[in-house]
């Protein structure tokens, strides 16, 4: 009896591969080892880029209040602080936001916190 491989399947396999190393340098686009090393290596910085954005973004937004918060004389943890306890649900990207763009609006807030 012959011998059975699923071509169909491996070449299928190996031309996703290489269709997400398209753009590699050298052989890194068109050997079939190197470009899927490669090509798993890019998908686990990119599982973690995911992840760290949410981070980066985050620190981002509190910086803005922060500086925000400080040109009005509190500190970001005196502001976040007194929203909480005055019941004020704004979350950091829009007060980032407001600090940001609509200085009379965050000032608005933090005259309702004071």
């Amino acid at each position: 009896m012959p011998r059975s491989v699923n071509s169909v399947a491996s070449r299928a396999r190996r031309k996703k591969i290489f269709k997400h190393a398209k753009g590699y340098f050298g052989r890194r686009k068109n050997v079939w080892t190197v470009a899927k090393n490669a090509v798993e290596k890019a998908m686990q910085y990119a599982y973690r880029g995911r992840k760290e954005k949410k981070r980066n973004f985050r620190a981002l937004w509190i910086t803005r209040i922060n500086a925000g918060a400080r040109q009005h004389g509190m500190s970001y943890s005196q502001f976040m602080g007194a929203l909480k306890k005055n019941n004020i649900e704004l979350n950091r990207k829009v007060l980032a936001d407001l600090a940001m763009n609509h200085p009379e609006a965050f000032q608005a807030v933090v005259d309702q916190v004071k």
